[in-house]
């Protein structure tokens, strides 16, 4: 079974929106305006494309990316490897031609079947609404979480408010730096 990673630059209070300056958000920047650059913070971004070996995203997140990131450097690793869009309206022709191969799921259904397939992790980009599904129908595994010490108020938020159960997360890595920033990997306990 492969392990599907939720990662996310989030504020102290939840918002994960906009963080890169995605227009149509108050706070949108919010990880660089406000808070200094320290390389060392960021160290998991990296690790996270040695790793994993393939992408999973909503269709907002896919609209917002598909046509920066292939041509980012940054995100050169991130070309070459498949790509999941979990969407009940994006069709096959609006899928971009230089991101490599692109398959859209049309349900969670099809999500959990891919995490039965052979392979190695996927990591899941932006896509609140798609965390919110994945985590409130037990999908999500790990929570990479770059915490900055901001307070941002409004904005769409990581976790569901969905009436459930407890569920229990265990710390697994984490470290603070010296701009407020702190890593925290949490495993899903089943």
């Amino acid at each position: 079974m492969r392990t599907v990673i939720s990662t996310a630059f989030i504020s102290l209070d939840g918002v994960v929106e906009a963080p890169g300056g995605e227009p149509g958000y108050r706070n949108s920047g919010w990880t660089f305006k406000d808070v200094d650059f320290v390389p060392e913070a960021f160290e998991i971004k990296g690790r996270e494309q040695e790793e994993s070996t393939a992408i999973l995203m909503g269709r907002t997140s896919y609209e917002a990316f598909s046509p920066v990131w292939p041509d980012m450097a940054e995100f050169a690793h991130y070309k070459t490897m498949p790509k999941y869009v979990v969407s009940t309206t994006l069709l096959e022709h609006k899928l971009v031609s230089n991101w490599g191969e692109t398959t859209i799921l049309r349900s969670l259904d099809d999500v959990a079947a891919l995490k039965e397939t052979d392979g190695g992790p996927i990591i899941v980009h932006g896509s609140a609404q798609l965390n919110h599904d994945l985590s409130d129908a037990g999908l999500i595994d790990r929570y990479h979480l770059l915490v900055f010490p901001l307070l941002l108020g409004a904005g769409k938020r990581l976790f569901s408010t969905t009436d459930k159960d407890t569920q229990k997360l265990k710390l697994v890595e984490h470290e603070a730096y010296s701009n407020g920033l702190q890593k925290n990997v949490f495993d899903v306990v089943r």
